[in-house]
């Protein structure tokens, strides 16, 4: 059998993607009903290398009114981040992933999604960072937790500690003000992890303390290991936090990378990566509210009953029960970071979400790469989604960090974790 090597397949991406360079580039588009264009094929999908750079003196861009500032450096790729009841910040760090490649095409992805991340391995912990005076500069920067295979989903509640590992999730006992585990976690579950395509694992906790919602993403773009290796996969488990016992919440997810409840409804929420290969308009990352027992669509059908005809066998009844997403992030902005926000971050920024977006690597013109915060009115997403943290990637397409996840510390500030860095930003509203 012959192979392309990935020498070649990288120079064939590069020719492809720099070819038709002034052909029509369909706008972004964003909401609630986002205009769709027609479905593109091509041989290979447009491909951009990040091209990472430090960042120097300098930091990202933040509104009038608030200040940034990098409170962690020199970590072990960042990816989600919890805020302890005492003020106490944990990081989770780590990469994981365990999916052969099955066509040249994924080769050449892997090469360019490689380019664009950090040479740093992973941390496979979680690092404590506290600021005991609440001046904003976190002396105390210490390992809590090691040993632990691609951390990334947390949870927390009373004295409970919850982590969703690449391959399970686990509970670690907490006191408050502890710094280091008293011991090895306790498992709550085994996760799906047998092939790990998307293997991040998001995790929230109901108000109540008794279920846990994890998001398990698919194992291909749109089955091409079969559907036998999507069983338990591109949808969100719901958790006995006391038994483990687990049932699938919500299904056609294709892959749910961050998790939230909103505060006073307790209505579960989700950012979504969506399927990849019909053209750079499409389709639509989204935010959306899930709905129990609901169907998403994948793999057969996206942005609601829209059918992708490259899945064989069809299922038309499933695309009929598939349910529209509330709102269109834009198609390829890796939406990876989820948190409600509070008054505590102005009156401009009270009501809504933030979402962190990891950027694309499948777009001549590349997307994403910042922080953006959705305006909710009467409990759903309202209007255009504003721009909070920028600045990660260059006018002269230099890519300085990339953002994961966000959470709202209720001192007033927001904390972005950026994996391309190995930096924690703590966006803090001046008072």
């Amino acid at each position: 059998m012959n192979y392309i090597s990935p020498l070649t397949a990288l120079s064939l991406a590069l020719l492809l993607s720099a070819c038709g360079g002034d052909e029509q580039n369909i706008a972004q588009t964003y909401g609630a009903e986002p205009k769709l264009p027609d479905p593109e094929r091509g041989l290979l999908p447009s491909m951009k290398i990040a091209e990472p750079t430090p960042w120097g003196d300098q930091v990202p861009t933040v509104p009038e009114n608030f200040t940034v500032t990098a409170i962690a450096t020199d970590l072990k790729i960042p990816r989600q981040t919890l805020v302890l009841p005492n003020g106490d910040i944990l990081v989770a760090e780590g990469r994981g992933g365990n999916a052969a490649k099955l066509k040249p095409k994924d080769v050449i992805a892997g090469y360019i999604k490689a380019k664009g991340n950090t040479s740093v391995e992973s941390g496979n912990r979680l690092t404590l960072l506290r600021d005991a005076d609440g001046d904003g500069t976190y002396e105390l920067q210490t390992v809590f937790a090691e040993d632990l295979n691609a951390p990334y989903g947390l949870a927390f509640h009373d004295g409970n500690l919850y982590v969703a590992n690449q391959d399970a999730l686990v509970r670690f006992d907490y006191q408050d003000g502890q710094t280091e585990a008293s011991g090895p976690p306790v498992k709550v579950t085994d996760l799906p992890s047998a092939i790990n395509h998307h293997w991040t694992k998001a995790l929230t906790i109901s108000p109540d303390g008794r279920f846990l919602y994890v998001g398990i993403g698919s194992n291909s773009n749109i089955t091409e290991r079969g559907m036998e290796a999507e069983v338990d996969r591109a949808l969100v488990w719901q958790i006995n936090a006391e038994t483990g016992a687990y049932k699938p919440y919500a299904t056609g997810l294709r892959n749910p990378t961050a998790l939230a409840i909103q505060p006073g409804s307790g209505q579960l929420w989700a950012v979504v990566n969506e399927r990849d290969e019909i053209g750079e308009d499409l389709v639509p990352d989204y935010l959306t509210s899930v709905q129990e027992g609901g169907f998403y669509g994948w793999p057969y059908s996206y942005w609601g009953k829209n059918v992708d005809d490259r899945v064989r066998p069809q299922d038309p009844d499933k695309v009929a029960a598939a349910i529209t997403p509330d709102y269109a992030l834009g198609s390829h902005v890796a939406a990876l970071g989820l948190d409600f926000s509070s008054e505590v971050m102005g009156p401009e920024y009270a009501d809504g979400v933030f979402i962190g977006e990891h950027g694309s690597w499948n777009r001549k013109n590349p997307v994403g790469y910042k922080v953006i915060f959705v305006p909710f009115e009467n409990g759903r997403p309202s209007g255009e989604p504003m721009e909070f943290v920028t600045g990660f990637r260059t006018d002269d397409g230099k890519t300085r960090g990339r953002p994961v996840g966000v959470t709202v510390d209720p001192r007033g500030a927001l904390i972005v974790a950026d994996d391309l860095a190995n930096t924690v930003w703590r966006v803090s509203r001046n008072q």
